[in-house]
């Protein structure tokens, strides 16, 4: 029987020790930079992103070595968006998994500069793809699919969506367009660019990204759940912020009960898109089972 949990620890492990590997530790005025970069790409959590791109690979028959510079670039650039997302431009965290931020410890000016430095070295570890036996023309198609999702068109352009509409009422069709890039993106590009680093066909790609579409919406809204039912000690962050800054959520618009009622539909449209694969991808089924019930 598979065990998530035992997946989940082995996986991050192996993910730990590649990142660890991604950053330098340069003596000199270089030094403060990779320490402030080792401080957030360092400070665990649940690597999920990373969790997509490997399983995606091992759901098309890939192997582990094929994809894990995807995982770690992935984890880089979304490591940098938190950095960048707890400033006090943006939303003003002082506490990020549990202990200070960031900018709280090196200051907003080397934060700022560790998050940039992040996302730039992302593509550099991914561009090394190839000394797993990657062909070139494969991974250059997924550092274009992952700049999009991490560029204007996705991730930032979500966020700046959601900086806008601070205060403005949006309808649902509005709501899944903003989360859609500025979190979604990045599980399509996990996900799609995993199975393609494994080798997949055309058509498991797209399934894959129904899976993934499905997955990446469930998980925004687990996660505007958690930030009303949730307290700052459990989450390790503060918590009512969406609400304090007038942002519209899930919670907000459907109700809590109708919000996990959705959350459960999207599992289940998460499952339905991998009807097609094999026992190779029961992580991709146990990890949307997760995403859903965190606190559910």
């Amino acid at each position: 029987m598979f065990d998530l949990n035992h997946y989940l620890k082995e996986r991050a492990q192996l993910v730990e020790v590649a990142l660890a590997k991604c950053v330098d530790t340069p003596a000199g005025a270089s030094a403060r930079l990779a320490e402030a970069m080792r401080y957030s790409l360092l400070a665990g959590g649940k690597r999920l992103r990373p969790m997509l791109v490997l399983a995606s690979c091992e759901a098309v028959g890939g192997k582990l070595d094929a994809a894990m510079d995807l995982a770690c670039a992935v984890e880089m650039i979304h490591t940098y968006s938190l950095i960048h997302d707890d400033l006090p431009c943006m939303d003003d965290d002082d506490f990020r998994r549990g202990r200070p931020t960031n900018h709280k410890v090196y200051g907003e000016a080397i934060a700022t500069l560790a998050g940039d430095a992040l996302l730039t070295d992302a593509f550099k570890v991914l561009a090394r793809a190839t000394r797993a036996g990657v062909a070139a023309p494969v991974v250059l198609e997924t550092i274009a699919e992952l700049a999009s999702a991490a560029g204007a068109a996705g991730m930032v352009g979500g966020q700046v969506i959601d900086l806008l509409g601070e205060g403005k009422p949006k309808t649902l069709e509005e709501l899944e367009e903003l989360h859609g890039k500025k979190t979604g993106a990045l599980f399509l590009a996990s996900v799609r660019g995993g199975a393609r680093m494994g080798g997949a066909s055309r058509a498991q790609i797209e399934s894959l990204d129904a899976y993934a579409r499905a997955l990446g919406l469930a998980f925004q809204i687990v996660d505007d759940l958690l930030d009303v039912q949730g307290t700052t000690e459990q989450m390790g962050k503060r918590t009512q912020k969406d609400s304090e800054r007038g942002k519209a959520t899930y919670p907000a618009i459907l109700g809590i009960e109708r919000s996990i009622d959705f959350a459960r539909e999207l599992e289940s449209r998460a499952h339905r898109a991998l009807a097609s694969f094999d026992e190779r991808a029961v992580a991709l089924r146990e990890l949307a089972t997760f995403v859903v019930e965190r606190k559910l």
